[in-house]
């Protein structure tokens, strides 16, 4: 028997809504309805193999049940914008998947899943309809099978008309008389007031139909019940017949034209799953034949001598699109090149480097110089820091990058967690590489080019070329640079220093013994619990599956409570500076007795800077034993000393400019220390009568201005009440009306955009400032009003640093950057370049970009980064 599908669109995309979390892509579209409906449309394809089938919508225009009862569906809420947002896109997808789409004005989806059932039933053809509306159950029967959707939309209950009569105990025609009785609310079908589904369901089964109760009232019992039901009689006959579903709604059917269809515009489908980054159903798409050419046919030439290298290298005038396949690339001193994949006026080369060096290392490598420092022979490779680095190392200087597929795919989404080059070719050409394939390395060089030509277009689209050019793609070689020389370790001091702390860590812990009045496991939050909230009787914050919680928010709430609690907060702050700052660092120092840090571009969606194995950039600063542990890091030699070029609060000088708020504009040009001058106007004293107290109230409020900080978080972080936290707030936007305006102009602006920009352009999308979730939207609102300042933060510090590095190199010193960490750099100086190197760093930074205001930077020497800051 032949089958036909028919999807309850409106029911089914409902549902998907409020059963599935939010999703969005990253261009802010809400997607969760999307993918719930066309998943559980591919589900039940595959359950059931259907012959035909169709999905129903219903139509805004009133249907004939409003023109019958005005207040038909009156009160239902209105459809949010977050799903209504995603019917047009679901809509050109079921077109995509040449799925038939039935909606005609005057009638509901129900009407037409009605009239498609009873045409297919009629014809021979089995009928299954998905919904989540349990109004279809009227239409259950031998071939039509109703798929109630439950759980969200993971189970579902199929219904026929034996099940109808095992469950509900009446047919399904007679479910519509049990409507009639009960009503509906959801449809705002009044039925007979007093009448539940329990009582509907009993009275029919008894009498058969609302007509047959009617005339028997009389036998009835219950005194109110009888009354209700003489009283709303019109009304319940009425409401019976808003409850059926009509099944013979004027419409043509042509069984040809919704048949299912397994050739469908796969590329077109593929194309929008990636727009709406479903990477999960892509999967489940048949691969279009062109991607099924694409991924198999490669043809590449392997060269392996060096008299086949030198040939190669000779013949190299053009464009090349590069690649390099190294071991260990992110361990310094173990990583090194194993093949190299060129593709060249679309032929493809594999230099097996290994076997070519090792027949003659020297002449391998002054080959391979003639091309990747040549300059006019422009290279495009994705992930170009690591070749840098790799290559540098062999004393190979690459020239030539004009394209890193890699940080340009990072700028358009920041969001993603990963960018490589297997991944961009699936979601940009549809091509699938195979992990398995021992071809994906030429596979994925042949496709470069092509990449290239999208996400170069893109950047250009997005106004980004400034950024990218000028910006992140000359910063490649700053961080490689940067990863090479490296950060010279004392360990001797270091050493010294475990021992320190070991010395902390044992008396911090034995003074917790002494309080306690025993010895147990402090870093056992079980065991832990029972001492502070059973021994000590300390109240209990907040309990877990697992007994009480003590983390880091507990304790804080239990500070004035008891003297133990700061003691455990500082012998958790020492074991974790000891692990990760004493014994870790001992773990990666090379060979040279220095820590080659790996610095990333791609990571964090602010567009900061960030450093892996180590991370150098969270040694934490606050407590002074954090800070002992900068007094390892020490200048290359005798010769050098550490120079710090630090920002002076650069985060308010990007809100004086972004804002262009006078007052605050002002302040900086005159240089004025600006918590002073904040905590003058807001606490409303003389500048020279501000206290210390004062400015570190004022400076709280300065920065959580930026953070986009409420009354409530004010309040914590002062410990004050939320009244004087407001106050504080309001003051501060008096005397600074354009800061308020920016901060309300961009959370409305970026709920219009689903983004935000930062100086030069770098885009951050906030989904989540859509959100229907109210702390979620919070903290998209957060993100709005933070991001251009926190974001525009980092442009700037990467601009000096490539400003820095080229100075440096142009002017010949010897003197190197050597570490980032948010607003400061760096450098290794040669005594007798100090004094150039310190105002060529202040300059360079200082006149890195051009704002409203002045930017200031301190510069300060030390032999160790703890005497340099």
């Amino acid at each position: 028997m032949e089958r036909l599908l028919i999807l309850d669109g409106n029911s089914l995309m409902n549902r998907a809504f409020y059963a599935i979390p939010a999703l969005n892509n990253s261009e802010g579209l809400n997607t969760n309805a999307i993918y719930g409906f066309i998943n559980m449309l591919f589900k039940m394809k595959e359950e059931l193999k259907p012959d035909y089938i169709v999905t129903t919508f219903d139509k805004k225009a009133p249907t004939f049940r409003h023109k019958e009862y005005k207040d038909y569906k009156a009160g239902r809420k209105k459809m949010p914008p977050e799903l209504a947002e995603q019917f047009p896109v679901v809509k050109e997808l079921l077109e995509k998947l040449a799925i038939n789409i039935f909606e005609i004005e005057g009638f509901e989806a129900d009407d037409l899943i009605g009239t498609l059932a009873y045409f297919s039933r009629d014809k021979g053809i089995e009928v299954y309809i998905i919904t989540g509306d349990k109004d279809a159950l009227q239409l259950a029967d031998d071939n039509i099978k109703i798929v109630i959707n439950k759980k969200g939309m993971t189970e579902k209950e199929i219904y026929d008309k034996d099940r109808m009569l095992s469950d509900y105990g009446v047919t399904p025609k007679q479910f519509i008389d049990v409507k009639g009785l009960m009503g509906d609310s959801s449809d705002n079908i009044p039925g007979v007031p007093g009448i539940g589904e329990k009582t509907a369901l009993k009275l029919i089964k008894e009498y058969g139909s609302v007509e047959n109760v009617l005339m028997n009232i009389e036998n009835l019992s219950g005194k109110k019940m009888k009354e209700n039901l003489i009283e709303y009689r019109e009304q319940a006959v009425f409401s019976k017949k808003l409850a059926t579903i009509i099944t013979d709604v004027p419409i043509e059917i042509d069984l040809e034209a919704i048949k299912s269809k397994e050739s469908f515009d796969v590329k077109a489908v593929r194309d929008t799953f990636q727009k709406l980054e479903f990477k999960s159903l892509i999967s489940k798409l048949p691969m279009a034949e062109e991607d099924i050419k694409a991924s198999i046919d490669v043809e590449y030439t392997i060269v392996d001598t060096l008299e086949d290298l030198q040939k190669l290298a000779s013949s190299i005038k053009d464009t090349m699109h590069i690649l390099f396949e190294n071991e260990n690339e992110n361990v310094y001193s173990k990583s090194d090149i194993r093949k190299i994949y060129l593709n060249l006026k679309d032929k493809n080369y594999v230099i097996d480097y290994n076997k070519v060096f090792i027949e003659n290392s020297e002449e391998t490598i002054k080959i391979l110089k003639t091309v990747l420092e040549d300059k006019n022979i422009e290279k495009i490779i994705h992930s170009a820091k690591i070749p840098y680095t790799i290559l540098g190392k062999l004393g190979i200087s690459l020239k030539g990058l004009i394209f890193d597929t890699k940080i340009a795919a990072y700028l358009i989404d920041p969001s993603k967690s990963e960018y490589d080059l297997k991944g961009l070719i699936g979601d940009i050409l549809n091509i699938d590489i195979s992990d398995e394939d021992e071809l994906i390395k030429v596979k994925e060089v042949q496709c470069l080019k092509e990449i290239y030509k999208n996400l170069s277009e893109k950047i250009k689209s997005l106004n980004m070329e400034e950024l990218f050019y000028t910006v992140e793609e000359p910063l490649i070689e700053v961080l490689s640079a940067m990863e090479k020389r490296g950060f010279k370790i004392d360990k001797v001091k270091l050493t010294e220093l475990g021992e320190q702390f070991s010395e902390k860590i044992q008396q911090t812990q034995d003074e917790i013994y002494g309080i306690s009045g025993e010895e147990f496991n402090i870093s056992s939050p079980k065991q832990l619990g029972k001492i502070l909230f059973e021994k000590l009787d300390l109240p209990v914050i907040k309990k877990t599956k697992t007994g009480y919680s003590t983390n880091a928010e507990v304790l804080e709430k239990l500070r004035d409570k008891h003297p133990i609690i700061d003691k455990i907060t500082y012998f958790r702050q020492l074991t974790k500076l000891y692990s990760t700052y004493v014994e870790g660092l001992k773990n990666v120092i090379d060979v040279d007795d220095k820590i080659h840090s790996s610095f990333n571009q791609t990571v964090t969606t602010t567009g900061r800077l960030s450093s892996t194995e180590p991370n150098l950039q969270n040694i934490p600063i606050k407590h002074e034993m954090g800070r002992e542990i900068r007094k390892v890091f020490v200048a290359d030699d005798d010769e050098s000393v550490i120079l710090s070029g630090d920002y002076s609060q650069i985060e308010l000088r990007v809100l004086a400019h972004i804002a262009d708020d006078e007052n605050l504009i002002n302040a900086f040009k005159h240089h004025s220390d600006i918590h002073t001058k904040t905590a003058s106007e807001v606490f409303n004293v003389p500048i020279e009568e501000v206290t210390p107290l004062m400015r570190s109230n004022a400076k709280a409020v300065n920065f959580g201005i930026v953070y986009g900080i409420g009354d409530f978080s004010l309040a914590q972080d002062l410990k004050i009440t939320k009244s004087k936290a407001k106050e504080y707030i309001d003051t501060y936007f008096e005397r600074y009306p354009n800061v308020k305006k920016y901060l309300e102009d961009i959370v409305v602006k970026a709920k219009e955009d689903k983004y935000v920009t930062t100086i030069l352009n770098r885009r951050r999308y906030i989904p989540e400032i859509n959100a229907r979730n109210k702390m979620v939207a919070s903290f998209g609102k957060r993100l709005a009003m933070n991001t251009p300042i926190q974001g525009s933060a980092a442009d700037i510090i990467k601009l000096a640093m490539v400003k820095v590095y080229e100075k440096l190199r142009e002017e010949n010193l010897k003197s190197t950057i050597i570490l980032q960490v948010h607003d400061e750099l760096i450098l290794n100086v040669y005594k007798d370049e100090l004094d150039q190197v310190k105002e060529l760093v202040k300059n360079e930074m200082e006149n890195a970009i051009v704002l409203k205001v002045p930017l200031e930077v301190d510069i300060n020497i030390g032999k160790t980064w703890y005497e340099a800051k």
